[in-house]
């Protein structure tokens, strides 16, 4: 048995427990978005079965293609890399941290919600900027988040190629420096309005005009609960009681989970194709 030196061996480590430690809908979306980037880059799927397209799937039912546009990246390249690191980096901030509260306190279930909502609203707004879209829609919905998270972190200092700049202006520097290389922009704006609308309408409208129009689903409330979602592991059995001098030992086993946040109605605020992907997003903090 090989010596285990300073308990560096005591604790499990490597990809499999990296990617189990991260939130549930950003461990879904990344584990998804490199096997579909990966399936149609080697060819074990045809790229053309994975873009958005309507008459296929209006004709011949293929559903899966409400989905695949938003797990392919794209061909390989720096860009793809470089989305593939956002949605880990910017999906694990704003799902484990405060993101906007719709309902749920600003974890999981709000936002799978606001993941919801970008996926509507591309495809209601796809018939209308088609012209200048790719369809496939995983870089504009990685924008959104991005986009989304700034906004709630404004002041958060982040780092673009080793220049600190606010959080606030990641969006526009990373908009700038694809233009400034010639890349493609247009998912990249496509992502940032749909993420201002998200932000102007549960942040700016209670704020100015006093309604919420966007509210989390009770069932997603009720299944991931209030906060990030962490599912619960199961309970140890309870200690046999001992009995020392006639006393009892009467202790319990604590919960596995903290209970939920009363508070959780509240709302926090906060500050053909080329099917490949075109452009390179080129940033990290």
């Amino acid at each position: 048995m090989p010596a285990r030196i300073g308990g560096m061996g005591d604790q499990p480590s490597g990809p499999e427990v990296w990617f189990k430690a991260l939130p549930l809908v950003t461990r879904f979306w990344f584990g998804g978005a490199m096997v579909t980037t990966l399936a149609g880059n080697l060819g074990i799927i045809s790229i053309d079965k994975l873009v958005f397209l309507w008459e296929p799937l209006k004709d011949n039912f293929e559903v899966w293609r409400l989905i695949t546009p938003f797990l392919y990246m794209g061909k390989f390249d720096i860009g793809t890399l470089f989305s593939l690191y956002f949605i880990v980096e910017y999906s694990k901030r704003y799902e484990s941290s405060s993101g906007y509260n719709t309902g749920a306190g600003g974890g999981t279930a709000d936002y799978i919600f606001a993941m919801l909502f970008a996926i509507v609203m591309i495809f209601i707004s796809y018939p209308f900027v088609a012209g200048f879209l790719m369809p496939i829609f995983g870089r504009n919905l990685t924008y959104f988040v991005l986009y989304i998270w700034t906004k709630r972190y404004p002041t958060v200092q982040v780092s673009l190629w080793g220049f600190p700049i606010p959080a606030l202006w990641l969006p526009f520097a990373l908009l700038a420096l694809n233009t400034f290389i010639g890349g493609s922009i247009a998912d990249i704006v496509h992502g940032i309005v749909i993420g201002h609308l998200y932000y102007f309408l549960v942040d700016v409208v209670p704020l100015m005009y006093g309604k919420d129009y966007l509210h989390t689903p009770q069932f997603l409330i009720d299944y991931f609960g209030v906060g990030v979602f962490v599912p619960q592991a199961p309970l140890p059995p309870p200690p046999q009681q001992q009995t020392t001098h006639g006393l009892s030992d009467l202790s319990a086993p604590g919960r596995a989970n903290p209970p939920q946040d009363p508070a959780a109605g509240m709302r926090r605020r906060g500050g053909g194709y080329n099917w490949g992907g075109s452009g390179q997003a080129l940033g990290s903090n």
